[in-house]
């Protein structure tokens, strides 16, 4: 009876340590400043963390400032504030707590830009993946115009030139607009034990064209079956207009800064700009076996400021703006020390001797940017390099 009762006081005690540290929250820095100027150059996230320990938790001690239009965007000259509301930690831009008179700081509305602003992370490390990659689902890939052939049967082609294309569907007009994409990956998520991957990957990644959907490769196919298709990536290569309407019809290269192929897909211009202005948060919820399948520049391995494919998107719930730990998955090695090499104990414990590590951290990846099932994200500190297949949890303190 004591043994128990002692332990279902050890299990009360955790318990509330555990509330204790959740209802803290935010941690500041030890060395935090009690007011810092905004730079040109900064970012939210830099900023973040000059006052934070994590830098994602920056929405939940942020007092909107009712000054500006934006109470969400920051300006290089701002001054921002760490005070205290009620007790609790709060950063202010150009204002007091309550009761407080705020600064003098002129008027007290602005009308900036917002292309002035801070953004959230380094834009020239990500500026391309906002417009350039796309990502494609199997409807969307098949039903694709693309083109056939370019102005006097040459194999590629560039700007203020024609090209054919085939596959549109019906309705379509003189003076539409389209995006030339390049295919470049297509992503597949493999099961865990599938029988034509041995070394049990969870992710695939291989080079495609249009022309493989016409294809017909016993091999691949039955190689491919129990695969879960992520989506297919493409690369906005340049623009066309169309000028006749047919089959083929005639577009008008207007924008090409890579040299045009055939195979290359016509995708519609995407109408609404992509959200700049995004902050660094934790998410609700981290999907199942959400890992990374791809790293920018087709490495192995990523670091600080590297652009990384993941294998969730919006129909996991993954959102702009959100914060994961990246983890690389343990090894499994061999114990020696208590199964020596060629004794009874290893013959007959082959599976006790296989030891699995723990997970290690590596760095953090702030999502930029979603697709169905599929996101971009940017590693925004790494204490080792990112490796394909390492894996996301719910962001935690260095």
């Amino acid at each position: 009876m004591a043994a128990m009762l002692k332990k279902a006081l050890s299990v009360f005690a955790a318990m509330l340590v555990a509330a204790t540290v959740y209802a803290a929250g935010p941690e500041l820095r030890a060395d935090h400043p009690d007011t810092y100027v905004v730079k040109k150059g900064d970012t939210l996230w830099d900023i973040s963390g000059r006052f934070l320990k994590s830098p994602w938790y920056w929405p939940e001690i942020w007092q909107a400032n009712p000054q500006i239009d934006n109470p969400h965007l920051i300006y290089p000259g701002d001054v921002i504030s760490l005070v205290y509301i009620d007790g609790q930690p709060r950063l202010m831009v150009n204002g007091a707590p309550p009761g407080e008179p705020a600064p003098d700081l002129g008027p007290k509305m602005r009308e900036a830009d917002d292309g002035e602003a801070i953004p959230p992370l380094p834009l020239s490390s990500i500026r391309s993946f906002l417009s350039r990659p796309r990502v494609l689902s199997q409807e969307d890939y098949e039903s694709a115009p693309y083109i056939v052939a370019n102005e006097e049967a040459r194999i590629l082609t560039t700007d203020q030139q024609l090209i054919y294309g085939r596959r549109f569907n019906d309705g379509l007009e003189v003076g539409q607009q389209y995006v030339i994409a390049r295919p470049t990956l297509v992503y597949r998520s493999v099961p865990d034990g599938w029988l034509w991957q041995k070394d049990k990957r969870r992710s695939k990644t291989d080079a495609w064209e249009a022309a493989d959907q016409y294809r017909s490769n016993w091999r691949e196919w039955i190689a491919n079956r129990g695969e879960d298709l992520l989506g297919y990536e493409v690369e906005e290569v340049g623009n066309a207009t169309v000028t006749r309407v047919g089959d083929p019809a005639t577009l008008y290269v207007t924008y090409g800064d890579k040299e045009i192929r055939r195979g290359d897909l016509l995708l519609p211009v995407e109408e609404s700009p992509l959200p700049m202005n995004f902050y660094p948060h934790a998410p609700a919820s981290v999907p199942a076996d959400a890992r990374v399948i791809g790293i920018s520049g087709d490495f192995d391995h990523a670091g600080p400021a590297d652009v990384l494919a993941i294998s969730a998107g919006a129909r996991e719930g993954v959102e702009v703006g959100e914060v994961y730990s990246i983890y690389q998955p343990g090894e499994t090695v061999q114990d020696e020390t208590s199964y020596p090499k060629g004794t009874v104990r290893e013959f007959f414990n082959p599976r006790d001797k296989k030891v699995t590590l723990p997970d290690e951290f590596v760095g953090h990846v702030m999502i930029f940017r979603t697709f169905d099932r599929i996101s971009y994200g940017l590693v925004m500190n790494g204490v080792r390099p990112v490796n394909l297949g390492a894996i996301l949890k719910e962001p935690t303190q260095l």
